[in-house]
């Protein structure tokens, strides 16, 4: 285990480079297995996902190296095993998706019921009824705790998802890109980065479009070859950093802005009495005027406002005047992190909002909910955090008490942050270069 020591209490200030974007640099990852030739991926964020992913696709005989940002990587044979290690594909979700493209080149494929963070039940059966309805046999066995998939080749079909879903939209995509004839997406999640792997391998020779922000087609190709791509900057990672400048009455400048994809932040951040200023085309100052004020949110897929944005809000929200509420649409258990934070002194109650129709309202599967859930919690604000010693149970939550922290005067002590490397490289470096005073300690440099 490995724990962040934050004094916190400085503002932060300077300039701050954006990664790239993990949930696109993952997938492109994946695309590799579709062609024969060698992908050349730039702006690949250092994370713990990214290389447990590539020893996913290394088990499967891909070869593959990384230096600084750029990943080099080439399924050159087809895998003398078509299945993933359980104790390799179970350290993220998104290790699951390599089904799709195994069935389409190789027609089989056996993954094992994937991992990542615990957020709700995040069931994939919204990707394997899809890849089922272009006619693949696939089977769970309990006992082992893998999907066991072939296909003797998969056709295009319609594929229409109850709720909206972004692993799953890109999924069927990447399995129907090689698939004989047409393959219709209804309900496709509409987030940038499903656009910026469209793009990618639109440019590797897939032949993907929307009919509108809901409808992909897609039209089946014999072949993909390689291609030279740079993802997109990390929309989250310009959020959280917007917010640690405003929260801590700092004044930063954010370098890969996409201020075209923040919409749904943007006005509730100015309603907060948050300040953005647009310097240029990919730069964005982030500050505040006056005092922080509360705000009412609710969660939902792109336009939306992210679900990936709500632990960071929630930590603002406790310098605001006033009561403010976050009503989370997208997962039924996404709060872990409020205990954290009441440890902090945060005054944070539960509650569940009237919902009319909370089968159709909600993202998830409403069956999936669990006694003690709730959907919605009210923070109570302005409060004086105090030091505290807390522990990550995933990305968000994990870089939202780093913010805490930095509120917080005196140390505070966070313990498992391997989680938060799983999804922000090198965070203590990028805000200690911003002011905050923040050290690693390795568990073997505790006394």
């Amino acid at each position: 285990m490995e724990t962040f020591i934050i004094n916190g209490g400085k503002p932060i200030h300077g300039t701050v480079t954006i990664g790239g974007a993990k949930n696109v640099a993952l997938k492109i990852l994946i695309a590799s297995l579709l062609t024969d030739e060698e992908i050349i991926i730039h702006n690949v964020p250092h994370l713990r996902d990214v290389l447990s992913l590539i020893d996913v696709l290394k088990s499967l005989g891909v070869r593959a190296s990384m230096d600084e940002h750029t990943v080099r990587i080439r399924n050159g044979t087809p895998p003398r095993d078509f299945t993933v290690p359980l104790d390799i594909g179970a350290r993220l979700r998104t290790s699951s998706m390599v089904l799709g493209p195994l069935l389409a080149r190789y027609g089989k494929g056996n993954v094992p019921n994937p991992g990542g963070c615990r957020l709700g039940a995040r069931p994939i059966d919204r990707h394997i009824d899809g890849l089922r309805a272009m006619g693949a046999s696939i089977e769970y066995n309990s006992e082992d705790g893998f999907f066991h998939a072939t296909a003797d080749k998969l056709h295009g079909a319609r594929v229409s998802f109850a709720k909206n879903t972004h692993t799953g939209t890109e999924s069927i995509i990447l399995a129907a890109v090689l698939a004989e004839g047409q393959t219709v997406i209804e309900n496709a999640a509409a987030e940038v980065e499903v656009d910026d792997l469209i793009s990618c391998l639109t440019r590797m020779g897939a032949f993907i479009s929307r009919k509108d922000s809901r409808t992909i087609i897609v039209e089946g190709v014999p072949k993909l070859h390689g291609v030279e791509y740079t993802i997109m900057p990390d929309r989250n990672e310009e959020v959280t950093f917007a917010i640690a400048a405003a929260m801590t009455g700092g004044n930063i400048i954010v370098e890969g802005s996409q201020l075209q994809y923040l919409d749904a932040f943007l006005k509730p951040f100015e309603d907060a009495g948050g300040v953005y200023e647009k310097i240029d085309g990919t730069h964005t100052r982030y500050t505040k005027d006056g005092d922080i004020r509360p705000t009412d949110i609710v969660t939902a897929p792109y336009p939306g406002f992210m679900t990936d944005w709500q632990a960071p809000w929630a930590v603002f929200m406790t310098q605001a005047g006033g009561s403010s509420i976050i009503h989370e649409s997208v997962f039924e258990s996404r709060f872990s992190y409020v205990s954290e934070l009441r440890k902090m002194g945060a005054h944070i109650d539960f509650f569940d909002p009237p919902v009319a129709n909370p089968e159709v309202f909600y993202n998830f599967n409403w069956a999936d909910r669990k006694e003690g859930y709730h959907q919605g919690i009210r923070i109570h604000g302005p409060t004086k955090l105090h030091n505290a010693v807390l522990s990550v149970d995933d990305i968000r939550a994990g870089a939202s008490l780093v913010l805490a922290a930095l509120m917080a005067e005196g140390d505070n002590y966070l313990h498992g942050v391997e989680l938060i490397d799983r999804g922000y490289e090198c965070i203590e470096e990028r805000l200690t270069g911003l002011g905050a005073s923040i050290k690693r300690q390795h568990e073997e440099d505790e006394v």
